[in-house]
């Protein structure tokens, strides 16, 4: 047996085919993301793929809550710092607003969101989970500030759902491209506006 054979009937870990699919997306967006080219990047026929994954759909959202765990770890950290409310608050913004136009995590994002339009109820609560995890770390940030007299008295969960909102909107104007406001002129618009709702 060929060492291509060899490697071809011994199916890689699950993770290291969510990684591939996720550099197939940093290295040329979602076009560039296929069954048959993914299943060349790691060793596996695009009937192989579709067995685990059944449809691509199912392949991205997997892909999305592996990126997310990673995301969240280092969230938890970043919360966890000994560091003012405001610096953590910060810390979560920055996290949050993507990198660039074309951030390969806000892409896949963007395309599960759109997907969603037809998904089922599982796609759906497994979708929910990873916004209430962000919404979850931010509600308990903002009530820790509230309760140590940094930040301003206000409906921690309200305020965090408005503030993702916020945060939703410029991050797409971000890695859509729209001109004006770019990484730098949207992290400025949001420390304004927790400066003037919070401080």
């Amino acid at each position: 047996m060929t060492p291509t054979a060899r490697r071809r009937n011994a199916a890689p870990p699950r993770e290291a085919v969510l990684a591939a699919a996720m550099d197939t997306i940093a290295g040329g967006g979602l076009d560039g993301l296929t069954m048959a080219g993914l299943g060349r990047d790691v060793g596996m026929s695009s009937g192989h793929l579709l067995y685990y994954f059944r449809t691509k759909d199912e392949l991205l959202l997997q892909t999305l809550e592996w990126s997310e765990a990673r995301r969240g770890a280092e969230r938890r950290g970043l919360l966890s710092r000994q560091a003012t409310v405001r610096e953590r608050l910060d810390a979560y913004v920055d996290l949050y607003v993507p990198a660039a136009h074309r951030d390969p995590h806000w892409t896949l994002w963007l395309e599960v969101w759109n997907r969603s339009q037809d998904a089922d109820d599982d796609a759906r609560a497994r979708q929910a989970a990873i916004e209430r995890s962000w919404h979850r770390d931010l509600v308990a940030l903002l009530a820790e500030g509230i309760s140590h007299g940094e930040l301003r008295a206000v409906d921690p969960d309200r305020f965090a759902a408005r503030l993702r909102a916020l945060l939703d909107g410029f991050s797409v104007h971000v890695v859509v491209g729209i001109p004006g406001t770019g990484r730098a002129q949207v992290l400025r618009h949001v420390r304004e506006f927790i400066e003037d709702s919070l401080l």
